[in-house]
């Protein structure tokens, strides 16, 4: 059985990874918002920038009700190349529906850490938000997708 310390330990690691999968989903959400040229796209591609701003800020509140005070945001390496890749699309004149389909890949990769982080055994409050979270993802996901395809369609 895990102790005490052990659990706080593995709540916290869990935390850090998802605020640095937020960290990425923001600045991607940001960086193809800005290169998108559908208006209506780009301001829910900002919004959605924010709210995962937001999402990071609700779980940095967590790790500090549990004592931890430090919390460097760095995302993630593949996040990172994430970007670039879908920067060096942009440039080679990529249209809206490859700027979206490089935000779904990492949307899946969104919803991809949050399954993993509900699959360990965490206090409910923690578990309630991340549920929360989860199903705007989840919904984000599913909105980038359909207008990905959409845009295929035409």
């Amino acid at each position: 059985m895990a102790t005490d310390a052990g659990k706080t330990s593995e709540v916290h690691l869990v935390l850090k990874g998802l605020i640095n999968v937020l960290q990425d989903s923001q600045k991607g959400f940001a960086d193809i918002g800005d290169k998108l040229k559908d208006e209506t796209l780009k301001r829910y591609f900002l919004a959605e920038s924010l709210k995962r701003a937001s999402f990071r800020g609700e779980l940095e509140a967590e790790l500090h009700r549990e004592g931890v005070h430090d919390v460097h945001e760095t995302g993630t390496t593949v996040g990172t190349i994430h970007r670039v890749w879908g920067d060096l699309k942009a440039k080679l004149g990529g249209d809206d529906h490859g700027l979206l389909d490089t935000a779904e890949q990492g949307e899946d990769v969104a919803k991809k850490a949050y399954e993993e982080a509900l699959k360990q055994d965490l206090p409910l409050p923690i578990r309630q938000v991340l549920a929360e979270q989860q199903a705007h993802v989840i919904t984000s996901h599913d909105f980038v997708r359909d207008h990905r395809n959409a845009l295929a369609a035409k």
